[in-house]
């Protein structure tokens, strides 16, 4: 790729002349071949759903980004200025210059943002205005007719594009080896200021405010009786709707128990110091990117809507860290699947509204709750930690299902997509 040292007025200048150019229909020759010849290698494979009727307030929406913006991605690739490579032989300084280079080649040169949208776009979207904010969101019923109501929420840096593997076999059970009573009616909305959704202009969209926007969004779409589902910080939200016992809140499951500042009693045994001593490792050297989306996100924001690279970064090096994958993390996801996320950040401008969500909630609202709904708790081996079942016991008063899945990491759904769904059917059989 072409090196750019000085992003003087020429490279503005240049970036100004692509847009005009393509909102002209001028660009296509800077597209590769392989777009279309990718596209149709890999349709879209149809979902068997029930369309949701219409509801007052509630907006057809479908993902359609500029073509000037995605001409304007490629030539910023084109022009980026990489830094030198790291000193070390590992992730311990952060992510491998050669790994992300080999990233962005692909982006700039194979990937097609188009069969993204495609993949969204196969399934009924919807935006809706809740407390000022507009809010975009999934919904896909159930062609079977006792399907149980479910609010899926993603976390950073995920995106709803993390469920759409898991939609199919939730919705339609009898076609991906479930039984019709495993069925679920599916919503899975984008959080305040990440992809297509609202950014909030004022302070205060935190979790407790999030979790009231999906209850309000549920009874909506008239859901009388309802689960929700939720890691990181779709596991904050899910955990700030049972504290709030939202209307019609049947059960929660959680694929990362918030159980920090950790309920100890009395002296810890050997099990609980080794998560007190993740816990502490993880702040110690792995916690920086929360520490400054929470103290400074509007610093780091000119960063990821300058740099499309920047973003990449951001969100790539944990997805290496985060995984199940020992820093393979092409090993659980193809590189499609991850430009899939990283795009959507970078088209809707969303580093710098996702990342105050930290400057929000992270020291505040995203901590140990007691709960008396019933919950329910799937572990995955690549978390971040591994709490031991009886801190859950400790503040779950109805915990009803613990489980430790054989793979999977912190993007549970993303990265396992057929555990994450038998996790979902097992947890929920009861409370159905």
């Amino acid at each position: 790729m072409d090196q750019f040292p000085h992003p003087d007025p020429s490279r503005r200048a240049a970036l100004r002349g692509v847009a005009a150019a393509a909102a002209a229909g001028g660009i296509a020759s800077l597209l590769p071949a392989a777009v279309s010849a990718a596209a149709a290698a890999n349709p879209v494979q149809p979902v068997a759903f029930e369309r949701p009727a219409s509801v007052p307030g509630v907006q057809p929406f479908k993902a359609a980004i500029p073509q000037a913006a995605l001409d304007d991605l490629k030539l910023r690739l084109s022009m980026t200025r990489w830094p030198d490579q790291e000193l070390v032989p590992d992730w311990s300084q952060g992510l491998p210059l050669a790994r992300l280079q080999a990233l962005a080649d692909h982006w700039q040169h194979h990937y097609d943002w188009r069969q993204a949208e495609a993949k969204l776009n196969a399934f009924p979207q919807f935006i809706t205005r809740i407390d000022g904010l507009d809010i975009h969101f999934l919904h896909v019923r159930s062609k079977h007719p006792n399907a149980l109501p479910i609010v899926l929420t993603h976390g950073w840096p995920g995106s709803v594009f993390e469920f759409i593997k898991s939609i199919g076999p939730l919705v339609d059970p009898t076609a991906h080896g479930g039984k019709a009573e495993d069925a679920f009616h599916v919503v899975i909305p984008s959080l305040p200021g990440y992809g297509f959704s609202g950014k909030p202009t004022s302070t205060g969209w935190g979790l407790p405010h999030i979790a009231r926007a999906w209850a309000t969004l549920m009874r909506r779409l008239g859901y009388k009786k309802w689960v929700a589902q939720g890691g990181d910080w779709g596991a904050g939200v899910t955990t700030w709707l049972a504290k709030q016992h939202a209307d019609g809140l049947a059960a929660i499951h959680l694929n990362l128990p918030i159980l920090f500042p950790p309920p100890i009693e009395g002296e810890p045994d050997k099990e609980e110091q080794a998560t007190i001593a993740q816990l502490v490792a993880f702040d110690g050297s792995k916690s920086g990117y929360a520490k400054l989306q929470g103290t400074r996100p509007q610093t780091i924001g000119y960063a990821l809507a300058d740099s499309p690279v920047a973003q990449a970064a951001w969100i790539y090096e944990k997805l290496g860290e985060w995984t199940d994958s020992h820093h393979q993390p092409e090993s659980v996801l193809t590189l499609d699947d991850m430009l899939d996320n990283i795009s959507l950040y970078w088209l809707t401008d969303s580093g710098a509204s996702s990342a105050r969500l930290y400057a929000e909630s992270f020291t505040t609202d995203f901590a140990t709750q007691k709960l008396d709904l019933p919950v329910a708790v799937s572990l995955f081996p690549g978390e971040l930690y591994h709490p031991p079942r009886k801190w859950a016991e400790r503040v779950y008063a109805k915990l009803y299902y613990w489980n430790e899945a054989a793979r999977g990491g912190h993007f549970a759904a993303f990265e396992q997509p057929t555990l994450f769904t038998a996790e979902l059917r097992r947890a929920f059989a009861t409370v159905r």
